[in-house]
């Protein structure tokens, strides 16, 4: 598939937790080791900004739901080595090289959402659409595509959503930050 074409691959979450899962009974940990040990990716970096650690409840209501927010998927995605475009389902855009910076136990892997919605208000603009339409083509209120540009939060489902409609990997948009 093309970039830039309405396509029906999405993020699959709950594809997303199920390698979480299987490799949490894989290294014997139960959801509270789980939790510990995504919060301890980060641990230099958590004891620094003085950080609480991840709820293992949270973990366990991700998992039901199968939904979760683009930069809590990173954490998963992080422990997992894996990039988000491995849990698209359905024709996905080839993007080429899609693996996540690096980030040491000083850092976090955060997306840039601004920058996200610059590269798809650029190919919006070039391709003549309104907010509206673009809305329609990918199946979305524009309001959620021009939140974009000021949030820090987003819908996983979305921001892969954008990354597959402007043809760039979602490590184009995640940086390693100390925030």
């Amino acid at each position: 598939m093309t970039a830039g074409t309405a396509t029906t691959a999405g993020f699959d979450g709950a594809a997303l937790i199920r390698a979480l899962d299987e490799q949490r009974e894989h290294r014997g940990l139960n959801w509270n080791e789980l939790a510990d040990a995504l919060h301890g990716q980060s641990s230099e970096l958590n004891d620094e900004l003085g950080d609480h650690g991840l709820c293992q409840g949270a973990l366990v209501r991700t998992a039901r739901r199968g939904t979760m927010s683009c930069q809590y998927a990173l954490i998963l995605l992080r422990w997992l080595g894996r990039p988000p475009e491995d849990f698209l389902a359905g024709p996905a855009v080839d993007v080429g090289d899609t693996r996540l910076p690096d980030a040491g136990p000083d850092r976090r892997l955060r997306w840039d959402l601004p920058r996200l919605y610059a590269v798809l208000d650029e190919q919006r603009r070039e391709r003549g659409l309104t907010w509206v339409a673009l809305g329609q083509e990918l199946g979305c209120s524009p309001g959620r595509l021009t939140n974009l540009r000021t949030a820090r939060l987003a819908d996983m489902g979305l921001a892969m959503q954008v990354t597959q409609w402007v043809g760039r990997p979602a490590a184009g948009f995640v940086d390693s930050t100390r925030w």
